[in-house]
């Protein structure tokens, strides 16, 4: 008699999603797209909030910043705080807050009241986003249908950047500045209703207990290096700079330790010797860079330089938006056949011609250039956001996506800092270093000039039609000129870009 050895049974596929898990990625996408629109729509609300509140210079600063500094903090604990306490239910906590607060924002009757304010958004949308990553991966538990949500998710993060000034300036051709926190309300509302109908929760089933002292220690490391980089941007070298960089080496330092101490740590910095979800990350963090920084300086050059309106300028974005858009998704099918690394590398090539069109254009550069520039960026971007969180989120096992999810997101926000950080404090330094005064010019207009472009733009009025020509002429050149020197280190971020691509992620493959 016979036998034959029986063989172990496959696994079970995993489960295909179906029309209730394609309606959570509507959902989820709500918060997404206003936590990154959040990111850049203050921009051009910034002259209006400046009339009507009036803040001091080191105020309107942290207008802007308080967000970003509170976001960029928290992510890493809010995303283990989601693996252990449900990341439904903290998508929705984060989500009822950030509504709440958004209305108070829009009605701050001081400089001071806003920046409380946006530092709270900064407290909740820290809660959403690691949140709505994470719960992408419980919900397609198929790896194709995961990587096309994924594709949707990053491209309407990087796209919520770019349609921020686009938002911003419909809202403000027709509303006050208010409304640009307003949006939050008719957005979350309807995730507060569909969330708890369409998500599922999720959560680690062995949670360890919560580290509070990792916590304190994470926000210690992440929040004054990116106050070091803002103050370094605007205000250049100082001890300020160098405490808050010692400070937040120190804490990185204790952070990192107490990770590799205990046994279920707040973050597992082991992941980072995993060459393609440290090298995922850093593309991710160069590439959003890449997309900020060309938004700081193009902004600026379409309004003060070109004289478009907030409205038409923002606009011209809408050609590289819709790139953004289609690049994400298009990259799903492809990366089937062609290896991550270099559909990445393409992508990030791209946002480096880009840079480099805008550097050989120099002052020539027409309206029509920015517009295919942008539109080059958008396809880096979406193509590499799409993939490196891909690949971010399937190094890590499941139960511990939400802390995975937080390192991109920090990641996002880091390279956003850098973005305005690196390349607007290069901008601002060679503006400020080349433009020469004219003389008849009063010394209160040529300080205010000496600020910033717009400072001079302002500075014209209520000068001699001769004089006012004199002084914004010699200011459009030194922008120019600032332009120019910051595209072409832009290039060489991309370059950067390409190279880490191109050396991390050679063991990436479409079946990681």
């Amino acid at each position: 008699m016979s036998t034959t050895a029986r063989r172990p049974a496959a696994a079970p596929a995993p489960a295909r999603a179906g029309a209730r898990q394609w309606a959570a990625l509507v959902v989820l996408m709500l918060p997404v797209l206003l936590v990154s629109v959040d990111n850049t729509v203050l921009s051009f609300a910034l002259p209006e909030i400046s009339t009507a509140l009036r803040p001091s210079a080191a105020a309107q600063l942290w207008i802007v910043d308080a967000y970003s500094l509170v976001l960029a903090g928290l992510l890493v604990a809010m995303g283990s705080l989601g693996d252990r306490f449900g990341r439904r239910r903290l998508l929705l906590i984060g989500a009822t807050g950030f509504a709440t607060v958004s209305v108070f924002a829009a009605f701050a009757p001081s400089a001071e009241a806003l920046i409380t304010a946006r530092a709270v958004l900064g407290f909740f949308g820290a809660m959403i986003m690691p949140a709505t990553l994470s719960l992408l991966r419980s919900t397609f538990t198929d790896r194709d249908q995961r990587r096309l949500a994924i594709a949707v998710w990053a491209s309407g993060f990087a796209a919520g950047s770019a349609l921020g000034p686009i938002v911003g300036g419909v809202l403000l051709e027709h509303f006050a500045w208010g409304s640009i926190f307003l949006i939050a309300v008719p957005v979350l509302v309807p995730l507060l209703i569909a969330a708890p109908i369409l998500l599922v929760e999720s959560r680690d089933p062995e949670p360890g207990p919560f580290d509070l002292v990792s916590v304190l220690l994470s926000l210690a490391a992440m929040a004054p290096v990116v106050a070091a980089i803002k103050l370094l941007a605007t205000h250049g070298p100082g001890w300020d700079v160098l405490v808050l960089a010692v400070v937040g080496g120190a804490s990185g330092w204790l952070f990192v330790r107490r990770q590799l101490r205990r046994p279920r740590p707040l973050l597992d910095v082991r992941l980072f010797t995993n060459s393609v979800f440290a090298g995922s990350v850093l593309v991710n963090l160069l590439a959003v860079t890449s997309l900020v920084g060309f938004l700081f300086f193009t902004t600026q050059h379409l309004q003060l330089v070109v004289g478009l309106r907030p409205l038409p300028a923002a606009l011209t974005l809408l050609p590289g938006l819709a790139v953004m858009i289609v690049a994400g998704l298009v990259v799903v099918p492809i990366v089937r056949h062609v290896r991550p690394r270099t559909i990445v590398a393409v992508g990030l090539a791209a946002a480096g011609v880009a840079y480099a069109t805008v550097w050989i254009s120099g002052a020539d550069a027409s309206v029509a250039t920015f517009v295919i520039a942008f539109a080059l960026v958008g396809l880096g971007v979406g193509s590499a956001e799409t993939i490196s969180n891909d690949l971010i989120i399937a190094a890590v096992p499941a139960d511990r996506a939400g802390a995975a999810s937080a390192v991109s997101e920090t990641a996002y926000e880091v390279g956003a800092v850098l973005g305005t950080a690196v390349l607007g404090s290069m901008l601002t330094a060679i503006y400020r270093g080349t433009l020469v005064v004219p003389e008849g010019v009063p010394a209160e207009a040529g300080a205010a000039a000496r600020e910033t472009l717009g400072g001079a733009v302002s500075a014209t009025e209520g000068l001699p039609a001769s004089a006012a020509a004199s002084l914004l002429d010699a200011a459009t050149h030194a922008f120019d000129a600032g332009l120019v020197a910051t595209a072409a280190v832009g290039a060489g971020i991309m370059l950067l870009a390409v190279l880490v691509a191109l050396t991390t992620l050679r063991r990436a493959s479409a079946d990681d």
